[in-house]
């Protein structure tokens, strides 16, 4: 893909209201979600970071499958990291176990 058509994908394209309202939504439904979809914008399929996470750049981009799989990037980190769980998200220990991967995988980088 060109670097146009990933800036493209990756670039917040959501409304104001369309943003507040996927904020309540995400977190509304926290007890199944345990924060995702919490990352404050929509690209085009993905999430896409509109501000500083707890370790994640703003920019970081990707998704967080129903299937308990994760993927994201993060351009300003140079990290790319991919979680392929057999554990749907059907309890809050499958998100916290995705929460758990990234912040380990956050630490482990300098930076």
């Amino acid at each position: 893909m060109s670097r146009l058509a990933v800036e493209l994908m990756t670039t917040h394209r959501l409304t104001p209201e369309q943003t507040a309202a996927r904020t309540a939504m995400a977190r509304d439904n926290v007890h199944v979600s345990f924060g995702q979809g919490q990352h404050g914008g929509w690209g085009f399929g993905m999430a896409v970071r509109t501000y500083r996470g707890d370790y994640a750049s703003n920019g970081q981009f990707g998704w967080d499958g129903g299937t308990g799989t994760s993927t994201y990037a993060d351009p300003d980190k140079q990290l790319t990291g991919i979680l392929l769980t057999q554990v749907g998200m059907s309890t809050p220990d499958s998100a916290r176990l995705i929460h758990d991967f990234w912040t380990t995988l956050y630490q482990a980088i300098d930076d």
